[in-house]
């Protein structure tokens, strides 16, 4: 398969400036990262690291593809024109490289070229969508509906319009972390001017049903606004069987640049946003702004690549997640998955596993691990085994392991002050 022929030859690089195990301990506060070239020890915020750690983190940002970059570096060097010059090559040829670009991503989610805005990110896009749909459509329209476990600029634009005198329904997930469709049913009313659901969550994993959310939004002409950035180029997305009337999208969780993004927004029925930004105009007034023809011409490629590669993608990170899981449980009892088994991928303790109805104690024992497309066994296997040492570590410490071992509910114990 030429994918993998492909992979194996930039894993290696990769490693390299990735990834070796490490360890830390305290040290003294510093300033600015040292590198030892004896030891090779990395010091830094006040910790020394014996070499640079794993790298388990994808939901937070992702490598860039060295496919990727190599598309992206003539726009850099030789092909740098404003993509809005009209008068000579330069302004025509990025022009044409920033359109390429945006028929590669509508081309992911099944959409038409001319419904993608870009902007700098899934953030930028989450506040043009909530901010922007709820100040231009009629007066009337006061309310929205959004779930307790949303991206934070989601609930922070969310509470921006509560300021305004908006209101704004947040409403629950069940354990495993879905919304329940009956719940939001019955949460619409007659002033309801938008719903807001992630796609995908960016700490448990959770895929959210939004074929159905979107036809209960549709049945009812309210428009569906979903944060897909980390949904893009892992599921399968389609604009239209899906019902979406606005999307957020982010190029570096898709191993792509960092610092450009694009909005969705449905033509028909028309979606109509007030933009956030005044300026000149650019992509159709929607984001005012030189568009950063290396980042978009980066966005573009690495859907181009997940189009092609996704299903690969998917079914080998599946695979090393379930390596990781039973890694873990062969040498530990008492681990528990966050969120939906079938529709999950990661754990993580925070205001979202809360809203799950976690105890306290148990989103605060909580590890997200994030896989990717150039993680290897052998880092699985060294994860695993790092996690198995540190927890049998902490475990030795405490005597209320112990107590829990013995069968003592210790959320049941009166404990006294001194």
């Amino acid at each position: 398969m030429a994918t993998t022929r492909h992979l194996a030859a930039v894993r290696p690089l990769l490693r390299r400036l990735s990834s070796s195990s490490a360890a830390a301990v305290s040290a003294d506060p510093i300033d600015s990262p040292s590198l030892d070239l004896d030891s090779g020890v990395i010091s830094m915020k006040g910790v020394k690291i014996s070499g640079r750690p794993l790298y388990l983190d994808m939901q937070a940002t992702t490598p860039v593809d060295p496919r990727v970059l190599d598309a992206m570096l003539p726009f850099y060097l030789s092909r740098f024109g404003n993509p809005h010059s009209r008068t000579h090559l330069y302004g025509w040829e990025s022009d044409a490289a920033v359109e390429n670009a945006r028929s590669q991503i509508a081309s992911l989610v099944h959409a038409n070229p001319k419904e993608l805005f870009f902007t700098s990110g899934a953030t930028e896009s989450n506040n043009i969508s909530i901010k922007g749909v709820m100040h231009f459509v009629s007066p009337s329209k006061r309310h929205v509906i959004t779930t307790q476990t949303e991206h934070k600029c989601v609930l922070d634009s969310c509470r921006y319009l509560q300021q305004q005198g908006y209101d704004v329904t947040y409403l629950p997930v069940r354990s495993d972390g879905l919304l329940d469709l009956e719940t939001l049913t019955a949460a619409f009313r007659p002033d309801t001017g938008l719903v807001s659901v992630m796609a995908v969550n960016n700490e448990i994993g959770v895929v959210q049903p939004l074929e159905d959310i979107g036809r209960i939004c549709r049945e009812r002409n309210v428009p569906f606004h979903t944060d897909a950035a980390q949904a893009l180029g892992k599921i399968p997305i389609d604009v239209d069987r899906m019902n979406i009337s606005l999307m957020s999208l982010s190029g570096h969780k898709i191993y792509g640049p960092k610092g450009v993004g694009a909005l969705y927004l449905r033509r028909r029925p028309r979606v109509r946003v007030e933009p956030q930004m005044s300026g000149g105009g650019q992509e159709r007034g929607i984001r005012s702004g030189t568009v950063p023809t290396p980042l978009v011409v980066g966005f573009g490629a690495a859907c181009d690549i997940a189009m092609k590669e996704m299903e690969y993608d998917s079914k080998r990170i599946s695979s090393l997640q379930e390596r990781l899981l039973n890694g873990i449980r062969a040498k530990l009892d008492g681990v528990v998955v966050n969120g939906s088994v079938e529709h999950s991928a990661s754990l993580e303790p925070s205001y979202v596993l809360r809203a799950l109805g976690v105890d306290e104690d148990m989103a605060h024992t909580s590890i997200r691990f994030g896989i990717g497309r150039f993680t290897t066994e052998a880092e699985i296997d060294k994860a695993a085994e790092l996690t198995v040492r540190q927890v049998e570590k902490l475990r030795e410490m405490s005597p209320l392991y112990e107590m829990v071992k013995e069968g003592i509910d210790i959320k049941s114990i009166q404990w006294s002050q001194h």
